[in-house]
């Protein structure tokens, strides 16, 4: 058994199912260890694509995806997808080639220390320097890009230990047990949310990410206290539940309006400071914070929990609830009224109108993956998701082109649902490549461009900063005709009405459709209002 053929036994031990990439010439052995495994390996057409394909994957199924790279450049070009991964806490670990050791001292074709350079958006990453350790370097690859806070680890194998005989087998993989929250912090926490007059939690990935959204709900219906999602975190309690206050990730976005200014504790469940800061919503250091979360708080100013309950984040609000007092005199929020530019007609379409019929449409187990962009904004903010994990929104590293590989990987992890990417004509065109990987994969999903010829959050950024905008513009091309080229079917909204009918019938189709949207962001303002 060589190197290759043991590490990918490992992958299979690990419940691999499939390894997106490129394959190059220092992973020959790899992919033909593959060849002959259970696991499917997706040849994709760029490997920031494969990158992304593998963070999505680990998103929706909580099991690291794996992408594979040669070296040099196909190894540099998993960066962004793996930073994204890393920051957005999506289990994946990352597989290259590299040249035989006895080149590694010296100059050589294509060589780049990748070891080094992905050290600083990986958990954990290393060369494999004989086969004798490959089980080990495998299993501990897996075991901390799963463990919390997931992320991203990487694994080298040079070309002669991919080669060369190895032995050992798999290692059994395991998922420990997350820990039970002490007592004396619930009870602690317990007495801080008691006496409070103005409590509001505070939503984050951890909750989707913990299976924690029916826990969430209870606890929040017992105390009857509102509740703030990040952008992240949508559908944690469902938005059309009385205490789903709203969402926040902006940066523009208004304490007041969002809830904070007036509370008096904040209780942070799965909360991560990278989706929203704390001196965005905690700019005066006001009020007490109870953090729950399955790892200890991150250390901020702006951030001083009174009490810390570090442990699962479901079976701490499991066991918090009861000692909560209940709190039936407390008013629900007072949610705004909907939006009328929901219904408006006008043509390019606003994005309350475009988000209103694509809501109309599906179902509330359907998954929406989203690029990153203005229409990404408009898409946390107003778009109502009703189930946890039904959202997929890059906002911890917020990475254009993630869309459309997103969206392969989403078809490919959950088959039977259907899956809608939502993305700018900026971010498509990133890896617009990847319809074909759909296309042969016999993947049918349906891709919403909203189009604005330019990076349409940068140009409103510019505009309220200068009062101009300045190298944001762009051309198109005719994405009809793009769709049909690589085989896809290809819809151009001429008139609001249009929408609609056109999101249900893509939704029937059996390829890919595109929906070339024209978008008006003139009133990307009302984005900080709730």
């Amino acid at each position: 058994m060589t190197g290759a053929e043991l590490l990918v036994r490992c992958l299979e031990q690990e419940g691999v199912r499939y390894v997106f990439g490129v394959p190059g010439e220092e992973t020959l052995d790899v992919n033909e260890a593959l060849a002959g495994s259970s696991i499917q390996f997706i040849p994709v057409r760029h490997e920031q694509a494969a990158a992304f394909m593998a963070d999505v994957w680990g998103r929706l199924t909580g099991q690291a995806g794996v992408c594979l790279a040669t070296l040099g450049p196909g190894a540099t070009n998993l960066a962004t997808g793996l930073a994204d991964a890393n920051l957005d806490r999506a289990p994946v670990v990352a597989i290259t080639g590299q040249l035989p050791r006895h080149l590694l001292h010296k100059e050589s074709h294509q060589y780049v220390d990748i070891v080094e350079a992905f050290r600083p958006f990986t958990k954990w990453n290393a060369r494999i320097e004989t086969g004798a350790v490959v089980a080990e370097a495998v299993r501990k690859a897996f075991k901390r890009a799963q463990e919390e806070k997931p992320g991203a680890c990487h694994l080298e194998l040079p070309e002669d230990v991919a080669h060369e005989p190895a032995e050992g087998e798999p290692l059994r993989a395991d998922r420990p047990r997350r820990p039970s929250p002490d007592r004396p912090s619930l009870a602690r926490a317990a007495d801080i949310i008691n006496r409070a007059k103005h409590p509001i939690i505070l939503a984050g990935n951890g909750v989707i990410r913990g299976r924690a959204s029916e826990e969430l709900t209870h606890f929040a219906e017992r105390a009857q206290t509102p509740v703030v999602m990040t952008f992240m975190a949508k559908g944690a309690i469902s938005a059309d539940h009385p205490l789903a206050l709203t969402t926040v990730g902006l940066a523009l976005e208004s304490p007041e309006r969002a809830g904070f200014s007036g509370a008096d504790v904040v209780i942070a469940v799965g909360y991560d400071p990278v989706e929203y800061g704390p001196v965005r919503w905690n700019p005066a250091d006001h009020v007490q914070i109870v953090h729950i979360d399955f790892t200890a708080a991150e250390v901020d100013a702006r951030y001083q929990p009174a009490v810390e309950i570090v442990a699962d984040v479901r079976e701490a609000l499991e066991l918090l609830a009861p000692l909560v007092a209940a709190r039936p005199d407390r008013v629900p929020p007072e949610r705004p009224p909907d939006d009328v530019r929901r219904l408006d007609d006008r043509v390019p379409l606003l994005p309350q109108r475009i988000i209103a019929d694509l809501e109309s449409v599906l179902k509330p187990e359907d998954l929406v993956i989203s690029d990153v962009g203005a229409h990404k904004l408009w898409l946390a903010k107003r778009y109502r998701a009703r189930l946890p994990n039904t959202v997929i929104i890059s906002n911890g590293f917020a990475a254009m082109g993630i869309g459309l590989p997103g969206a392969i990987a989403a078809k490919l992890a959950q088959p039977d649902r259907r899956v809608v990417a939502v993305t700018g004509d900026g971010g498509f065109l990133m890896n617009i490549q990847e319809l074909e990987t759909a296309v042969r994969l016999g993947l049918a999903f349906v891709v919403l461009i909203f189009r604005d010829n330019g990076y349409g959050s940068i140009r409103w950024k510019q505009e309220r900063e200068f009062g101009r905008s300045a190298g944001v513009d762009f051309g198109n091309p005719d994405f009809v005709t793009l769709a049909h080229a690589f085989g896809c079917e290809g819809v151009r909204i001429k008139a609001a009405g249009e929408l609609r009918p056109s999101l249900e019938g893509a939704l029937k189709a059996s390829v890919p459709v595109l929906i070339d949207c024209p978008v008006d962001y003139s009133e990307n303002d009302r984005l900080i209002e709730q």
